[in-house]
């Protein structure tokens, strides 16, 4: 019944098409041949009147002659003569034959022939009415009038409709049987592709386990919204079990005991969580300003594993012990920090270096040339296999769960997968991938894509990174790509490419309880600062880094100040940038140029008590990033080139009050899960500048609506939802070679 349906679809309107063509067509042929069959009967009237004219012209001295008469007569003998009349100069029938009516007379004949169709009603049917001229010696002497019978013509007519009608009748039978075969050919192609699609095969399942009833290709959008709806309706189902549903640490370690079984998880990255710092009063502990930090340490308090790192804290070799290892958070020692030393050289060479000056620059499109130098590679290939080593020296097991961060260890994944071959490597790259043409630019661009392919998983932030990724990796090697399932085959080991949008922890309600209110929060802003209790504030958090477009933004609170000077004593804007690699010519050139605008900026629109820009170029703890945070009205993330931006998650985190304005570039990965923020392209002035009067004049009430939203959206989207994706994924890929080895054993037993 379905299928009949299906097909009166198609054949309903085609039948519809050509009963409207048959009506359109039917009237124009009758109107063609009409035209075509007057034609020929003039020319036949002329050829009559030509062979007349002699005779005419022999009695023009008297029409009325019998022999006239019997030459007209035999003429009008042909079957489709009607009638012959011969009118005289003076327009009087002189000469007619027994079919010509009485009734018509030379004026009427005339009028009538010079119509289109030119055809006379008479009883017996229609007549063709024809006037001829005969001419003599001396000019024109009178005027041959022939009618010619239509009624073959209207025979003709239907002759031609008929089998016009057969011919569009045996078409659309044609084409009715042709529909029908091929709607039912699809018809039963797309239910199988539909059957094989619920049951999970082709699209839905690896290659490796799919079954030869596989969909067909054009299925495979249909199969991508499936798989999206499911995770729709997974996240609407965790949703709606409230509360206890969302990802926190008590449900990463549930995951960590049931996918991971508890197995050792170790992680790997250049900066330490914790930096371990002399003071006048003794030993103080700091956390960096470093996104990584942010996103990672939570997990690792929540699976109580080793965290390898590079000690650069002037007391980090104080409070090791004898195997550089100490236990962190200070006064709670929840996990293992290991921390390697590297020497000035090894530091200069691998992080100043090839990381950052080689690189961060490639992977940022922040128009800074990257710069490779021999020596940097060869202290990066070093220091990475020191981290190697050292991450077999902490394994406890011969398959540890790896979690490798960011661009500072390509080659690790490899290195440790040639000494734990049987270890799950989770690699997360923390900024943007270029497109293959960029990347192309590296010279060891086969060695570090090698290296990275070491990894069970390699995760990027968004779906876009993925795929820069793996068409780089199809450009510069030889490798067997599933694009459907977003894996890479290399040198017999498979790696999974997917996109985990990284996050911060949300707050807790005990942490929330230590925050000062917003009022009180903007009261010592204001007073530290010297401002008004009316005066509007916006800030920026990042590092001293040309990729976060703190220039950019300088711009657009100089234009804003320029356009709206009502504006001028009344807004200030608070630049917190944490000082970062001030080795590197590069960092210092773009810090004394930030420095630079900031005191022209000053100078041109500040005043007595009134500074419009503040420069902070200094580290900040994080609750007096709270506290900035709590107490701004807006929040400005202008990255030029970010892989997420966690800046904007803290600002949003950080506003229990539902108020506040975050303006945030599109360039930041951030900007796709964040859409009830302002977004702007840093590079246009103007567009940052109208964001930010807009930002200052947004009613409280649209605040509250784009702020909740924000809020909710960060909550459920949290690191440790981040985490436990990666890790889940994991765990499957652990369970799945755990189970290919004992069939492997079996095997070789029986």
């Amino acid at each position: 019944m379905t299928s009949l349906r299906l097909q009166l679809r198609f054949l309903l309107p085609l039948v519809l098409t050509l009963i409207a063509t048959a009506y359109l067509v039917l009237p124009i042929m009758d109107r063609l041949t009409l035209r075509w069959f007057s034609r020929d009967l003039n020319l036949r009237g002329s050829l009559v009147a030509s062979a007349l004219s002699d005779s005419i012209a022999e009695n023009r001295q008297d029409f009325r002659t019998q022999r006239l008469q019997t030459l007209i007569n035999r003429a009008a003998q042909d079957e489709r003569l009607v009638g012959i009349g011969l009118c005289s100069i003076e327009g009087e029938v002189v000469r007619r034959t027994a079919g010509f009516p009485s009734s018509l007379t030379c004026d009427k004949a005339r009028e009538i022939a010079a119509l289109n169709e030119s055809q006379l009603k008479l009883e017996g049917g229609s007549v063709q009415v024809g006037m001829h001229p005969i001419n003599g010696d001396a000019g024109r002497m009178a005027d041959l009038v022939i009618l010619h019978d239509l009624s073959f013509l209207e025979r003709r007519s239907q002759d031609t409709q008929k089998y016009l009608i057969i011919l569009i009748a045996s078409l659309g039978l044609a084409m009715t049987l042709i529909t029908v075969v091929v709607a039912q050919i699809s018809w039963r192609g797309w239910m199988a592709g539909a059957r094989a699609l619920l049951r999970g095969e082709g699209v839905l399942m690896p290659m490796s386990q799919s079954s030869n009833n596989t969909p067909a290709p054009e299925l495979a959008p249909l199969a991508a919204d499936l798989r999206a709806r499911l995770r729709d309706l997974e996240d609407e189902y965790r949703r709606a079990q409230g509360p206890d549903a969302e990802w926190n640490p008590e449900r990463l370690r549930t995951l960590l005991r049931t996918q991971l079984r508890g197995d050792q998880v170790i992680v790997v990255s250049n900066r330490e969580p914790y930096i371990h710092e002399k003071g006048k009063d003794g030993v103080i502990v700091k956390r960096p300003a470093s996104g990584l930090v942010t996103a990672v340490e939570p997990v690792m308090r929540a699976c109580s594993g080793t965290w390898i790192a590079h000690g650069s804290g002037s007391a980090d070799h104080d409070v090791v012990d004898a195997n550089d290892r100490v236990m962190v958070p200070p006064g709670q020692d929840e996990y293992v920090l290991r921390r390697l030393w590297l020497t000035p050289e090894e530091e200069q060479g691998f992080y100043y270096g090839f990381s950052n000056e080689g690189l961060w620059p490639l992977c940022h499109v922040a128009h800074v040339r990257p710069v490779f130098r021999e020596a940097d590679w060869n202290r990066y290939r070093e220091v990475n296999q020191r981290f190697a080593d050292a991450v077999v020296a902490e394994a406890v097991v011969e398959d540890p769960v790896v979690l490798v961060q960011d661009y500072h260890f390509a080659l690790l994944p490899a290195m440790i997968r040639k000494k734990l071959p049987r270890a799950t490597i989770l690699t997360f790259w923390h900024i943007p991938w270029p497109n293959p043409e960029s990347f192309g630019i590296c010279p060891w661009r086969r060695e570090i894509l090698e290296g990275m392919l070491g990894s069970t998983i390699l995760g990027f932030h968004t779906r876009f990174h993925c795929k820069n990724f793996i068409e780089t990796v199809d450009r510069f090697l030889e490798a067997r790509i599933e694009h459907e399932h977003s894996t890479i085959s290399f040198h017999d080991d498979d790696t999974l490419v997917e996109s985990y949008p990284i996050s911060i922890e949300w707050p807790s309600e005990a942490e929330m309880s230590t925050w000062a209110p917003v009022d009180a929060c903007r009261r010592i802003v204001r007073e530290r600062f010297g401002y008004g209790t009316e005066h509007r504030i916006a800030v920026g958090v990042d590092r001293f880094d040309y990729t976060k477009g703190i220039l950019e933004r300088l711009h657009a609170v100089e234009r804003l100040l320029e356009k709206h000077p009502e504006w001028v004593g009344k807004f200030s804007f608070i630049q917190v940038a944490a000082p970062s690699r001030s080795s590197l010519e590069e960092y210092r050139a773009f810090q004394d140029r930030i420095q630079q605008v900031t005191e022209r900026i000053n100078k041109r629109f500040g005043a007595e008590g009134y500074t419009p820009v503040h420069l902070l170029a200094e580290h900040h703890e994080h609750a007096a990033l709270i506290e900035l945070y709590r107490a701004a009205d807006i929040c400005v993330v202008t990255s030029l080139h970010d892989g997420m931006n966690l800046v904007c998650k803290e600002f949003v985190a950080a506003r229990d009050d539902d108020q506040g304005v975050l303006i945030l570039s599109r360039f930041a990965g951030a900007a796709r899960e964040m859409p009830e923020a302002l977004i702007v392209n840093p590079y246009h002035v103007e567009e940052c500048a109208d964001a930010l009067a807009l930002g200052l004049n947004m009613p409280p009430a649209e605040q509250r609506e784009r702020m909740a939203s924000l809020r909710a959206n960060v909550r459920e989207f949290n690191v440790y939802r981040w985490a436990g994706r990666m890790l889940a994924d994991g765990g499957r890929s652990r369970l799945r070679d755990r189970i290919q080895a004992r069939l492997k054993r079996h095997q070789q037993t029986t």
